[in-house]
């Protein structure tokens, strides 16, 4: 191979990596409620363990700003749902879903309007993941483009074709210099991602979106019946762990609510 045809070659492999050299560092990382569910029986999500036994979970949305420029990972529970105290029953997965705030209500506490919104990247296409897309109808989706060519159930797309969106195919730098990296862990379902976000105090998050559904899942390597593909779903939790070890980071499991209790959310913040 000539030189000229190996650089060509190499670009979009460098492209690819995040910056070497000094680190870089997102400014601030905001953990906003964004749902709350109950659920009547925890071994949906562990098959045989605890069957049974009622489970109570987080749904949360993340808020990352990055030199001026602002990342929604997630937007939850739709929030017309914060207009129904009773709440709504997911009758497929058996979960009672509650919303405490509306999500436009959770930023203007922050002094934001969803117009501010540069991005918005999903986990993946789950009710309670997208819930409220369309409340940022100029920001760029980031999906995997499995994810975003994926039917629903009755066959109609899971996303408006107006809705700006770049379909990613693998990991993905979002600011290009390595401080908030999308990484493909497929297996939940076809194009689920998850979020690698360096902070300067912090340190080295992965936001694991439903790669794992609450700690106990994690530890034991467990995969939920409902997940597309579980050689896949091993395969990324072992990227997520790698990952982890690499940039002796932290897992923050987006389901787990034990965990989301003890974090600071929404006006405090993470940087």
């Amino acid at each position: 191979m000539s030189v000229s045809r190996w650089l060509v070659a190499l670009v979009p492999f460098l492209v690819s990596l995040p910056a070497t050299g000094a680190p870089h560092f997102a400014d601030r990382l905001y953990v906003i409620q964004c749902g709350e569910g109950h659920a009547s029986d925890q071994s949906r999500w562990s098959p045989g363990i605890n069957v049974g036994k009622p489970l109570d979970i987080s749904d949360n949305c993340y808020l990352i700003r990055h030199d001026g420029d602002w990342l929604l990972w997630d937007t939850g529970i739709a929030d017309a749902v914060a207009e129904r105290p009773e709440g709504i029953k997911n009758e497929a997965a058996g979960i009672v879903w509650k919303r405490k705030e509306k999500l436009k209500d959770s930023l203007g506490h922050i002094g934001l309007r969803p117009s501010d919104i540069r991005y918005v990247a999903i986990s993946h296409s789950h009710p309670d993941h997208i819930g409220n897309v369309e409340l940022f109808p100029d920001a760029t989706l980031l999906v995997q483009s499995a994810e975003y060519s994926w039917p629903q159930p009755d066959g109609k797309p899971r996303f408006l074709p107006e809705h700006p969106a770049m379909q990613l195919d693998g990991d993905f730098d979002v600011f290009g210099d390595g401080s908030v990296v999308i990484l493909s862990t497929p297996g939940h379902t076809p194009g689920h991602q998850s979020l690698l976000v360096q902070l300067h105090v912090a340190g080295a998050i992965v936001l694991s979106g439903d790669a794992a559904h609450f700690l106990d899942n994690w530890t034991s390597r467990r995969v939920p019946s409902i997940n597309v593909d579980e050689a896949e779903t091993l395969v990324s939790m072992e990227k997520i762990a790698r990952s982890l070890e690499r940039h002796h980071g932290q897992l923050w499991i987006n389901h787990d609510k034990p965990q989301s209790d003890s974090q600071r959310h929404a006006p405090e913040f993470y940087e």
